[in-house]
């Protein structure tokens, strides 16, 4: 009897977990850049010495992981937002100063005129951070260099400030840390990739589809609660057994 009890009983914990990562997902459909949490589970056999066969089965997470496939595109006119085409991520520093990646291209000016994302978070160059200097406009090229002009004098030549660090190192090297950035999973720096293209005066959207997330949490509502059925039968089960033995 305890056989389905092991099934269902991790199935419908496991269940709970996917629940909140869909509802995630969902809370960040319109998030800029965002690339929704994926959850797969897997049986896994218990051995022990005193079960000789493996009979009952733990149900575990198998893979974490993310959903790479790029949302759409949002045309906003402004100068400071880009968003990245096709693969590729743009680096800044996090808050530990750990070189991290994001797709979010929304991007600002600091009262101490350095680069960074609407977040706070720095910017980072290929020779360092970049810092714009005041009364210019600012423009971004499609591979990443910063250049501005300025508005207090009669317009020249764009001075260039630096390039932007684009990135596009394997997905399966990824992973996502609890600040929702993504970083490698040796703790490694990755190269920069002159292929990575930028889109300028536009943002990515979120790749998590509201509607498919809904559907999602309606299946796992009916899969928890026939887990939980299961358990309240194999419940059943073991008291009429018991009600049989006594008898005897």
């Amino acid at each position: 009897m305890d056989r389905l009890v092991y099934t269902a009983m991790t199935g419908a914990r496991h269940i709970l977990d996917q629940q909140a990562t869909t509802a995630n997902n969902l809370a960040n459909a319109t998030s800029t850049g965002f690339r929704a949490q994926l959850n797969t589970f897997r049986a896994v056999p218990i051995v022990a010495e005193n079960l000789p066969l493996a009979t009952r089965s733990f149900v575990v997470d198998s893979t974490v992981g993310a959903d790479f496939a790029q949302g759409p595109m949002l045309h906003t006119g402004r100068d400071l937002d880009v968003a990245v085409q096709n693969k590729g991520w743009i680096v800044v520093r996090s808050a530990d100063g750990s070189e991290a990646y994001t797709r979010n291209g929304s991007l600002k000016i600091n009262e101490n005129g350095m680069l960074q994302t609407q977040g706070g978070l720095m910017v980072e160059g290929e020779t360092g951070p970049l810092a714009v200097p005041p009364e210019v406009k600012v423009s971004v090229a499609s591979d990443g260099t910063v250049g501005t002009i300025s508005t207090d004098t009669k317009p020249g030549p764009a001075t260039i400030l630096g390039r932007i660090k684009l990135v596009n190192p394997p997905e399966q090297a990824l992973v996502r840390g609890a600040d929702g950035l993504f970083r490698l999973k040796d703790g490694s720096t990755a190269d920069a990739d002159p292929f990575v293209k930028l889109s300028s005066g536009a943002l990515e959207g979120s790749n998590v589809s509201p509607v498919d997330s809904m559907v999602s949490m309606i299946s796992l509502a009916r899969a928890f609660e026939t887990q939980m059925s299961l358990m309240k039968n194999a419940e059943n089960n073991a008291a009429k057994a018991t009600q049989i033995l006594a008898l005897n």
